[in-house]
């Protein structure tokens, strides 16, 4: 399932509650000490009256409370290590994993200069990484301003880099000059290698102080640079790097740039893991690749390129026959998962250019309206990539362009090549015109039932559904609701539950895979709906996370197949119709025990078969009686309360979308219609299963 980390990188599930025995609250609980002060009925809090009298009680005179020493300077790279997240996002694997990825975009940038087309990256046994490349080499000259050697100045001082200007690089993706210095500074250790006109120098760093002056250490033959780091502990804690999030972050960044070869080792494992990433198709491959385990409606993909002054503007398109938009763009080999102007612009362009076709050869009759946005993009499978010299990002984390000349750039590209290629190729033209037009009575559809559900005063009223059993509190960051399989352990959760915060949704049967049904059917979906109205935000472009009425949705199901399938197939839902409620971490997956191990009056409760024997050797215990949970509805309501939903012992996994692409990617496998790739997978992933998700 994709849940889990081994079996795939794109739906993650990240413990949020330690082991039942560990005594931690979760998440959102632990805001207050005791988690049931937030919510009890006699819990008031002290208020502070101010009058004219009580002013005196405050000292606004004392300078001592605040002078010119509480100013700190944080001086060279004191100020990464002290606020990481500000440069990497986080100190969490996405940011762990940032580390790597600045020093290979650095390399890719050579590669956009035409100086490197290798570049070789390893997870070392120790944990460290090391990125060698065959570019020109980072220069190791004194640099004129700083008086030290350039290498160094890139390496130890923020805002210092070859990108501002100067020529070395037209286009970059690098533009903060914060990367290798970040990188640095949060490693316990750092050693930099160059070749430059055959000789080898190196540089050595601890958590960004220079410890070993550069040095000439011996020759080479080629150019280069080689980067080895340790991401520190003190910064990140124990940390694991997960290869398959690498591999698709640099199998995308192979393709962005089809000059280029780029090697993943793991050598962590025995025998070592190496992958070779190289695609001559460019971004028409990435494109094939997106519609793998789909049916694309045209064999080759679209492919526009365009170049104008220093801009390049390069897309490829390809329709398949699922109901799901895949629209990634890239400005400077920068994943852009917000958008930007250069999303705009091909949006605008690509239903202008589908609209003007299907008006000119009479599918879309004078009295039609035209064809909207989400019409002409289901079923879309789309890269749009931008290369520019001077890109505008919002932030170090560049994840939306600015850039305003960009826009009107990439709409001209569509509008003249795309309506050219249409006039071309009338069949093709014919295929997509008709999808679209599907597209839109699914919507027209949708939006009847829509309307008529509302009509009957439900979606935009306070009308719950009758299953519900909702809680008391009305503040929604204290509230939960737990989506149960079936009466029977809806009936236990109810009876268990703390009711001030805690509501319980019941669900009988399985429903819609909505992998394979347009919206409109889940509006007349009986158990779909029930879900909706109870989270109370809406769904698909109408979902509002503001108006959600729970901030941990919870999905409690048999530790069974059945039950692995009912949450697939709710987080499937979730993710294709309400999808930024995984994207903002309200999704979680409750643990129930798949054992109660027992002597007497003294019992524990374990998930594993290891667990068990974990229990025997605490215990010391020979011959424990042991009673196997074929079902949540086997548990009493006390046993349910203290195993799986108590806030102190249970244990939860928070469901995070890490990457969408492989997210859809794994959806579409475990969900779609191909049966052949969906059961290779489970061959392969079979053995990282695990009992208790």
């Amino acid at each position: 399932m994709a849940i889990d980390k081994k079996g795939s990188q794109g739906i993650q599930a990240d413990q949020s509650a330690a082991s039942v025995d560990s005594g931690n609250i979760d998440e959102v609980i632990n805001l207050a000490e005791n988690p049931q002060a937030l919510i009890d009925d006699d819990f008031t809090e002290e208020v502070l009256e101010l009058d004219d009298n009580k002013y005196d009680s405050f000292d606004t005179t004392n300078a001592s409370h605040y002078n010119e020493s509480d100013i700190q300077v944080l001086e060279g790279l004191e100020a990464v290590r002290k606020r990481p997240g500000m440069y990497i996002g986080d100190t969490g694997p996405r940011g762990l994993h940032h580390l790597i990825y600045e020093i290979v975009a650095n390399s890719v940038d050579e590669a956009l200069a035409g100086r490197c087309d290798l570049i070789d990256v390893t997870v070392n046994p120790d944990h460290s990484v090391t990125v060698i490349d065959n570019g020109s080499g980072i220069p190791v000259g004194i640099h004129p301003k700083m008086g030290i050697p350039t290498v160094e100045v890139v390496h130890t001082i923020l805002h210092a880099g070859g990108k501002f200007g100067g020529g070395a690089y037209s286009v970059s993706g690098g533009l903060h000059g914060v990367g290798a210095s970040v990188v640095n500074a949060l490693s316990e250790w750092m050693e930099v290698f160059v070749c430059r006109d055959n000789r080898k120098y190196k540089i050595r760093f601890e958590r960004g102080a220079t410890v070993q002056q550069l040095a000439e250490v011996g020759t080479c033959t080629s150019n280069g640079t080689t980067t080895i780091f340790k991401p520190d502990h003190k910064i990140f804690g124990e940390f694991e790097y997960d290869f398959n999030i690498m591999l698709t972050r640099y199998r995308e960044m192979a393709f962005l740039n089809p000059e280029i070869t780029i090697k993943l080792n793991d050598h962590r494992v025995d025998p070592p893991v190496e992958k070779v990433l190289h695609y001559e198709g460019g971004i028409i491959s990435f494109v094939e690749y997106l519609n793998k385990h789909k049916e694309p409606l045209h064999k080759q993909p679209i492919y526009i390129a365009s170049r104008n002054g220093d801009c390049y503007v390069e897309v490829a398109i390809q329709y398949n026959d699922s109901y799901a938009e895949n629209v990634y763009s890239y400005a400077n080999n920068i994943a852009t998962i917000e958008g930007g102007t250069h999303m705009t612009g091909f949006k605008t362009a690509l239903t202008k250019v589908i609209n003007d076709y299907a008006r000119k050869y009479g599918m879309l009759k004078a009295n039609d309206k035209n064809l909207q946005g989400e019409d002409v993009r289901e079923g879309l499978g789309a890269i749009i990539s931008v290369k520019l010299p001077e890109p505008q990002f919002e932030g170090q984390t560049k994840t939306k362009l600015g850039n305003a000349e960009i826009r009107p750039l990439v709409e001209s590209v569509i509008n003249d090549k795309l309506a050219a290629y249409l006039e071309e190729t009338p069949s093709i033209a014919r295929m997509i015109i008709d999808k679209c037009l599907s597209a839109s009575r699914a919507r027209d559809a949708a939006r009847k039932a829509r309307d008529m559900t509302r009509r009957k005063n439900v979606l935009e009223s306070n009308a719950l559904p009758g299953k519900l059993a909702d809680c008391q509190e009305k503040d929604p960051t204290f509230c939960e609701v737990f989506i149960v399989e079936g009466d029977s352990a809806g009936g236990s959760a109810k009876n268990g539950r703390e009711r001030k915060y805690q509501a319980i949704l019941p669900l009988w049967g399985k429903m819609l895979n909505v992998e394979k049904a347009r919206i409109d059917k889940v509006y007349d979906n009986e158990k779909l709906l029930p879900i909706v109205l109870a989270l109370g935000a809406g769904i698909g472009a109408d979902f509002d996370l503001a108006r959600l009425r729970y901030h941990k949705v919870i999905l409690m199901a048999d530790a069974d197949v059945d039950g692995s399938h009912i949450r697939t197939l709710l987080l499937t839902f979730f993710f294709r119709h309400m999808k930024p409620l995984v994207e903002a971490g309200h999704v979680f997956i409750a643990c129930p025990p798949l054992y109660r191990v027992y002597e007497g009056n003294t019992s524990f409760y374990a998930y594993t078969d290891r667990d068990v024997e974990e229990i025997k050797e605490k215990t010391g215990w020979k011959e424990p009686k042991i009673q196997r949970y074929k079902g949540l509805g086997e548990m009493s309501a006390e046993q349910l309360w203290d195993t799986t939903m108590n806030p102190e012992t249970r244990k939860l996994l928070r469901v995070g979308m890490e990457d969408a692409q492989t997210a859809d990617e794994t959806f579409t496998l475990l969900m779609g219609d191909k049966v052949e790739p969906r059961k290779e997978f489970i061959q392969i992933n079979a053995k990282f299963a695990r009992a208790d998700v």
